[in-house]
């Protein structure tokens, strides 16, 4: 009788030993799949609150530095050239919190479109930001929400010359920023980061 008990709960000890085991050998797993679950929805978040859904992963950060023809320097800025503001909005990953210096400042009005690349592929909607100069034969006055316009800008992969729909208009001061990523990329000459998407590095 004694020997069975014993048995019995040696058993159990051993089940309960190797199910703890297996479980123990996928927590990496599990933990790193509920990261990536977590880190995905924080990434779809962040594109829905900034505005952007489609694939940004072919977005240059880095401009040329040479921003459109006709384009106005802010006279009164903010955030004066040279000066150190942080990103409270990432259009992209690892930009959101990030420390800025700002290359450049203008006044303008500056558009969120839809677009469909040029070169196939996913409709990007929302897009952050197209100034008023990047608009091909836009005129002097500010466009409206719901024109269908042509684009003239290089932002992203397939964007130039690409059919557009403006879903937002806002007449502020745009900045070129440089900053480096969370990961450590060097970004130069970003275009372009509204006023109300900066705020003071002090």
């Amino acid at each position: 009788m004694l020997t069975s008990k014993k048995f019995a709960i040696w058993l159990v000890s051993l089940t309960a030993a190797i199910t703890l085991t297996a479980c123990g050998g996928n927590d990496g797993n599990a933990g790193n799949a509920d990261q990536e679950g977590t880190s995905t929805e924080e990434s779809t978040t962040n594109n829905e609150n900034s505005g952007h859904s489609g694939d940004h992963s072919s977005m240059d950060h880095s401009g040329s530095g040479e921003v459109p023809e006709g384009i106005k320097e802010a006279e009164n800025p903010k955030y004066e050239v040279g000066s150190q503001a942080f990103i409270t909005e990432g259009h992209m990953e690892g930009m959101e919190g990030a420390e800025a210096t700002i290359t450049g400042a203008y006044d303008t009005t500056v558009y969120t479109v839809s677009y469909t690349p040029t070169t196939g592929g996913k409709k990007v909607e929302n897009h952050k930001w197209v100034v008023h100069e990047e608009i091909a034969d836009a005129g002097e006055a500010p466009l409206k929400e719901g024109d269908e316009v042509k684009i003239n800008a290089s932002h992203m992969e397939g964007m130039e010359g690409a059919a557009a729909e403006i879903d937002s208009v806002q007449e502020t001061t745009v900045y070129t920023v440089d900053f480096s990523t969370a990961d450590g990329q060097e970004v130069k000459n970003h275009m372009w980061v509204t006023e109300n998407e900066l705020s003071p590095s002090e």
